[in-house]
C-alpha cells in the first residue's frame, strides 16, 4: 500500500485544524445550535468535502473541540505545578492560571461550558472525561505530600471539581468571563474546606 506524501499529509493536518479554529470563531459568535457546517467551511476556507472527510457532522467536530480546548487548560493547570511549595499554594496557582486561561477566550467559553450540555449521551461522556482528569489532577496536587489518612477522596474531589464548574457558568451567565480569576480565592477555599473533611 502506497504512503501519502508529506505534503498530503499537511494539507489534511491543515484542514482538520482550520476546521476546528473555524468552528471555535462562528460557535463562539453565533453559538453552537445556531452555527452550521456552511459556516464553518467558510470560515475555514475549505470545502464541505474536506468537513466530511475529518468530521461525520458538526457535533463530532465540536466534541474534538472540547477536548482540546479542556486539554489545553489542563496542560495550563499541570504547569502551574510548583511541586517544591505547600499544597495550598500550588492550588491556588493553579487555579489562578486554570481562570486566567479560560478567561483568554470568553467567546468560545460559553460554548464549550454551556452547549456541551445540548449533545446528549456523546456530550455527556466527553464532559464525563474531562472533570475525571480533572479530578485526577486536583487528587495528584492535593495528596502529593499528606499520609493516606488524610487524602483527598474521589468522592471530594469531584464535589470540588463541580462546584468549580459552577463557579465558572454562574460567572459565564452573569456575563463575568473577564473576571474568572477573581474566583480564585472561593475555589481555593471550596478545595481546602473539602481535602479536610
Amino acid at each position: 500500500m502506497p504512503r501519502p506524501d508529506a505534503s498530503a499529509l499537511a494539507t489534511a493536518e491543515s484542514h482538520d485544524t482550520r476546521l476546528l479554529r473555524a468552528l471555535a470563531v462562528v460557535a463562539g459568535e453565533k453559538g453552537l445550535a445556531a452555527t452550521t457546517v456552511s459556516d464553518v467551511v467558510r470560515e475555514a476556507g475549505v470545502s464541505k468535502r474536506s468537513f466530511y472527510e475529518h468530521f461525520s457532522d458538526k457535533d463530532a467536530c465540536f466534541l474534538v473541540l472540547y477536548r482540546q480546548a479542556s486539554a489545553s487548560a489542563l496542560r495550563t493547570l499541570r504547569e502551574s505545578v510548583q511541586p517544591d511549595r505547600p499544597w495550598q499554594a500550588q492550588l491556588e496557582a493553579a487555579l489562578h492560571a486554570y481562570f486566567a486561561h479560560l478567561a483568554g477566550g470568553p467567546q468560545l467559553l460559553r460554548t464549550l461550558f454551556v452547549e456541551i450540555h445540548h449533545l446528549g449521551a456523546a456530550g455527556a461522556a466527553v464532559r464525563r472525561e474531562v472533570m475525571r482528569t480533572l479530578v485526577d489532577f486536583m487528587r495528584d496536587t492535593v495528596n502529593r505530600d499528606r499520609d493516606v489518612a488524610h487524602a483527598l477522596s474521589e468522592a471530594m474531589a469531584l464535589a470540588a471539581v463541580g462546584a468549580i464548574t459552577e463557579l465558572v457558568l454562574d460567572a459565564i451567565e452573569r456575563g463575568e468571563q473577564a473576571r474568572l480569576t477573581e474566583l480564585t480565592p472561593a475555589a481555593s477555599e471550596i478545595v481546602r474546606r473539602l481535602a479536610q473533611a
